[in-house]
């Protein structure tokens, strides 16, 4: 079976003047049909680099070798224009930040209908009819109203939901996530989360998961690569990342979680717990 997205011996350069700094060295992994990776590493690592490389979002101060296939088909070779027509189409990308994400001039159900007149020939009422089912399918109450509203009117747990909403409305084949948990409280990242998993079970959509988060990818992730220093150091499921990694950085990432279920734990109970 053809990985539905996969990079063979990726490199990622930064040419500045005379000097070059290499970003990515060599990373290689794959993702299945209905398969969510989940790709793990703190600031610097590489992990969302790698990413933006394959998908043609690095600007011209960045030299890129290897390769990345999407079905099968080279993407480093294909232009800017056969690009943005995967984007939002047969690939959905969900950003950190939705605040950023959004145009503050512009309503919410303005946006939503641009995505949308981009990649088919809806009439307007098609587009208002498909933007309400969207935001009803993300659990958003009173969408009409929400349609009107400017972006800074909204929470950034609402503004990250309808991005998810937009970035899966159009059926991708592939979702691509990338920290979309880390800018929100944990309540709300508890329901996004939620909503990652409920797309994937429905839709069996294969998915990216970008984060430093080991407990969000736990959750949403059926196998794990860790990147460190532009490179994958470790691989495997969950398990095996908790129980079983040998790389001592691995171990750091795996220790700190384990720090943050201690503290968790005393806040909860008064007293120190061992972690199991």
């Amino acid at each position: 079976m053809t990985p539905v997205f996969e990079l063979k011996d990726l490199h990622v350069t930064l040419q500045q003047h005379r000097h070059a700094t290499e970003l990515v060295k060599g990373v290689s992994f794959a993702v299945e049909p209905g398969e969510c990776l989940g790709i793990l590493g703190e600031s610097g690592s590489g992990k969302s680099m790698s990413m933006k490389a394959a998908m043609g979002l690095l600007d011209k101060g960045f030299s890129v070798s290897g390769a990345a296939m999407f079905q099968g088909e080279p993407l480093l070779e294909k232009s800017g224009e056969e690009l943005r027509r995967l984007h939002g189409g047969k690939v959905g990308v969900v950003l950190q930040n939705p605040m950023t994400c959004f145009d503050p001039l512009y309503r919410i159900g303005t946006q939503i209908a641009e995505t949308f007149a981009a990649h088919n020939n809806w009439d307007g009422e098609e587009i208002l009819r498909r933007s309400l089912e969207l935001l009803e399918k993300m659990r958003i109450r009173n969408p009409e109203e929400v349609l009107e509203k400017y972006p800074h009117q909204l929470s950034g747990g609402m503004l990250q939901r309808i991005m998810i909403g937009i970035a899966t409305a159009m059926e991708p084949v592939l979702l691509i996530a990338d920290e979309p948990t880390t800018a929100i409280d944990a309540i709300t990242q508890y329901e996004i989360l939620n909503e990652f998993l409920r797309v994937k079970q429905e839709k069996q959509t294969a998915m990216v998961f970008i984060s430093h988060d080991l407990n969000a990818i736990s959750r949403v992730a059926d196998r794990i690569v860790v990147l460190n220093q532009g490179r994958v150091v470790d691989e495997g499921d969950f398990q095996h990342i908790l129980h079983h990694a040998q790389d001592p950085y691995t171990r750091l990432l795996v220790e700190k979680r384990a720090d943050v279920m201690r503290r968790y734990r005393q806040v909860l109970t008064g007293k120190e717990q061992s972690y199991a």
